[in-house]
Formats: C-alpha cells, sequence, structure tokens
C-alpha cells in the first residue's frame, strides 16, 4: 500500500510550477504559458528508498490576488516544492513570503520544504541570475529554523525544460519528509 503525501508547488507566478508539475508526470514541456487559476492537482505514484509512495501535487496560482484562495490549498500538506526563477531575482526574494505561508496555513506548522531554483536552462542568457550559492545560504539561514524540528531545507537548481533534476526534486522531498517523521518518533 502506498503512502499518500499531500505537497505543494508554491512560488510566484510564471517560475515554472506547472511546467515541472507536467514534466514530472511525463508530459513533456511546452513553452506556452498557461497562468494556473487558484490550484490545480495531480496524483503520482513512485518508490522513495524502498517505500511505497502516491504524491498528491498541489500546484497553486502564484499571483497576489489568488492569496485569498490559497490558503485552503495548503491544508494537510505535509511538505512543499517553493520555487523561484533564477533570472528573475525578485522571485526569489519573495521565497521567504511562500515559506510563511506554506507554514501558516497547513495545519501542522513547520513541515519540510525543498526549494527549487527553476529554469536553470536559461542562467547562461542572464548575467544577474541568482547563483548557488545565494541559494545555498537562504536554505542554510532557513535551516537555523528548521533544524529544531528534524530536518534541514535542501535546495536543487531544475529545469521543465531540459527535466534536469525534476525527478530529483520530489524524491528528495519525500526523503526529508521521511527524515522529519523518523526524526518526530525518535523524540517521543
Amino acid at each position: 500500500m502506498s503512502f499518500l503525501m499531500k505537497i505543494v508547488l508554491a512560488g510566484d507566478g510564471a517560475v515554472g510550477k506547472t511546467a515541472l508539475r507536467e514534466r514530472y508526470l511525463g508530459k513533456g514541456f511546452t513553452a506556452k504559458y498557461l497562468m494556473t487559476i487558484g490550484a490545480d492537482f495531480a496524483l503520482k505514484e513512485t518508490e522513495i528508498d524502498d517505500r511505497a509512495v502516491k504524491f498528491q501535487i498541489w500546484d497553486l496560482a502564484g499571483q497576489p490576488r489568488f492569496s485569498s484562495v490559497r490558503s485552503v490549498y495548503y491544508m494537510g500538506s505535509l511538505g512543499g516544492l517553493l520555487l523561484f526563477d533564477i533570472t528573475r531575482p525578485e522571485t526569489f526574494q519573495n521565497l521567504d513570503n511562500w515559506v510563511r505561508e506554506l507554514w501558516k496555513n497547513n495545519g501542522k506548522g513547520v513541515i519540510p520544504i525543498v526549494i527549487l531554483g527553476n529554469k536553470a536552462d536559461l542562467k547562461d542568457q542572464f548575467p544577474h541570475h541568482i547563483t548557488t550559492e545565494q541559494a545555498l545560504e537562504y536554505c542554510e539561514k532557513l535551516s537555523e529554523e528548521t533544524r529544531p524540528y528534524g530536518f534541514e531545507v535542501k535546495f536543487l537548481e531544475t529545469s521543465a525544460k531540459t527535466g534536469k533534476n525534476v525527478q530529483e526534486a520530489f524524491n528528495l522531498l519525500g526523503r526529508v519528509y521521511f527524515q522529519f517523521v523518523d526524526q518526530q518518533k525518535a523524540q517521543r
């Protein structure tokens, strides 16, 4: 039997959440931008370290006008993939808002997250892109907050277009979640 794991994909509009999800589901990449209205969801079964997992993936609209409806979709989440577009620094600067929104609205407080710098295939075209070092520094700062809860915030560069680290992103979130649960059990 599979473990059902509700996760959210969150981040500013047009950072590639839907494209990442579609690539993960094996549907390929489309360069056409389709704005998510409210939320969209999908299911995918996989195996992570010999554990059967069924991801319930909630892809949340990133535009500010959807903030009032987003809170409902976070409820019951066990983890999150938080995306920024490495070619748009403002999407990186907004990560804190996404982290806080997820932790405030999921009903469980601080839950595992993985930060994804998406559109890695474009970084050579943008001299002022967010560097891996900047992202790792941010994750380390955030990990100071999350270590008492039993997990560290991880970072991956991804590309929904090329498929770089897409599968790995979901697997990494699953691993961080299972470590988090094991840590919680050990503390009881």
